[in-house]
């Protein structure tokens, strides 16, 4: 019998891309769904409840994936939103998964590079401290809502992920339509570190985390090969064949995004992969004109 994977956000573009690739390794897999379930894969919860431990037991592993968009202006309900989506939810969650008469040897948990915080030239390691920004907070408590499942024996991986390519959505599906018009350019002063990561290796690395017993705790989820968000916005252009020619100054980005320009498009995160390889985790795509390639040929 093959093994079964327990997805929470599978509907987004991680999860969309993750349910082919388990089938595909032979794994037989099952969602959590906000609506009424449809059909006997889905089972339906609610992040703001409690979860009833029976309703999840029985999977060898459990991807852990949902949270809130944090795309747009924070405004204090948006703000409520994102981390009550991710602590709370995650800590229900982990509560049955604790108390389930059938608990997954493995929890793999999303969360992001944002628990470094805006750090300037730092290389950053999972080791590395974390910061004192809104998402650096909301990423540390996310983290620790996983505690009741850790606690019961389940090897916990935080997987810190950072900017996502995909041609299904995110950073860059929002990037496409300005630069394929010839309106893109570098954002502030070009300086911020972007860390970066192809969808097609984050699943992957999920995949690697559910399968490697010795990987547990912190594990960024990032290229080796993190950019400028200068040589970010150079690269896309050259993809798409158009100039990279008007800047998009950091105070038209504050006045568009309010603090979410400040922690997301300025802030500089330079992160490495440490753990990833040297548990022995191989990129696909670790260049990033690669990776865009690949991307824009869908």
């Amino acid at each position: 019998m093959s093994s079964q994977i327990l997805v929470s956000g599978a509907s987004g573009p991680i999860g969309k891309a993750l349910l082919p690739a388990l089938q595909a390794r032979g794994y037989q897999s099952a969602q959590l769904v906000r609506h009424p379930a449809h059909s006997p894969d889905q089972i339906e919860w609610n992040p703001a409840q409690p979860v009833n431990p029976d309703s999840i037991s029985g999977f060898d592993a459990v991807v852990h994936l949902a949270g809130e968009g944090i795309v747009g202006r924070w405004s204090t309900a948006k703000k409520a939103a994102i981390r009550d989506s991710r602590v709370l939810g995650t800590r229900h969650f982990a509560e049955a998964l604790a108390e389930a008469p059938k608990p997954p040897r493995a929890l793999v948990a999303a969360s992001a590079i944002g628990c470094y915080g805006d750090r300037g030239e730092e290389l950053l390691r999972e080791d590395s401290a974390p910061g004192h920004s809104f998402l650096a907070e909301v990423c540390q408590q996310w983290e620790a809502a996983t505690a009741p499942a850790a606690q019961a024996g389940i090897r916990v991986v935080h997987l810190r992920i950072g900017m996502v390519l995909s041609p299904a959505g995110g950073a860059l599906a929002a990037m496409l339509t300005p630069f394929r018009l010839g309106l893109g350019g570098r954002i502030g002063s070009g300086r911020q570190w972007w860390s970066w990561i192809d969808v097609r290796d984050l699943v992957s690395a999920i995949l690697h985390a559910i399968e490697c017993e010795s990987l547990g705790g912190p594990v960024n989820a990032v290229s080796p090969n993190p950019v400028t968000n200068s040589e970010f916005t150079r690269a896309l252009a050259k993809a798409l064949s158009r100039p990279a020619v008007f800047p998009l100054p950091a105070f038209a980005a504050r006045l568009a995004l309010g603090q979410m320009a400040d922690e997301l498009l300025l802030a500089s995160q330079r992160v490495e992969p440490t753990r990833l390889l040297a548990s022995g985790f191989q990129f696909r795509y670790p260049d990033l004109t690669t990776s865009l390639r690949a991307n824009l040929a869908k």
